[in-house]
C-alpha cells in the first residue's frame, strides 16, 4: 500500500469488525447522533489542544460520520467507490463542472 487509505479498504475494514445488517436502523441512529456531535464540535470550533489528540473534536466526529455512513453502505452491499464515480459523473453534468473525478490521479 502506498500510504493512502481507500474507500474500498475502509469498507472492508469496517465490515470485518462491525457488520450487522439487521442493525442498519441502529447504524443510522448512530450516524445522526454523530452528525449532531460534529455540528457541536464545529459550532464550538473544537480542535486538538495537543498533538495526536482525537477526542470530542472535529477530527474524531468526522471519522465517526464516515464510519457509520460506510457501515450503512455495507449493510446494503453498496460499493461506495463505484457510487462515488457514478454520482460525480451525474453531478458534473448537472452542475456543468469541468473538473473530472479521477481516483487514479
Amino acid at each position: 500500500m502506498d500510504g493512502k487509505t481507500t474507500i474500498k479498504y475502509l469498507q472492508e475494514y469496517i465490515k470485518a469488525k462491525d457488520y450487522h445488517p439487521e442493525l442498519v436502523k441502529d447504524y443510522f441512529l448512530k450516524l445522526t447522533e454523530e452528525v449532531g456531535e460534529l455540528a457541536r464540535s464545529i459550532r464550538k470550533d473544537l480542535h486538538p489542544s495537543k498533538r495526536n489528540e482525537v477526542k470530542k473534536i472535529i477530527d474524531e466526529e468526522l471519522w465517526d460520520v464516515i464510519y457509520y455512513s460506510l457501515a450503512i453502505a455495507n449493510c446494503y452491499n453498496i460499493n461506495m467507490e463505484e457510487v462515488i464515480m457514478k454520482k460525480e459523473e451525474i453531478n458534473n453534468k448537472k452542475y456543468h463542472n469541468k473538473i473530472t473525478y479521477d481516483p487514479y490521479k
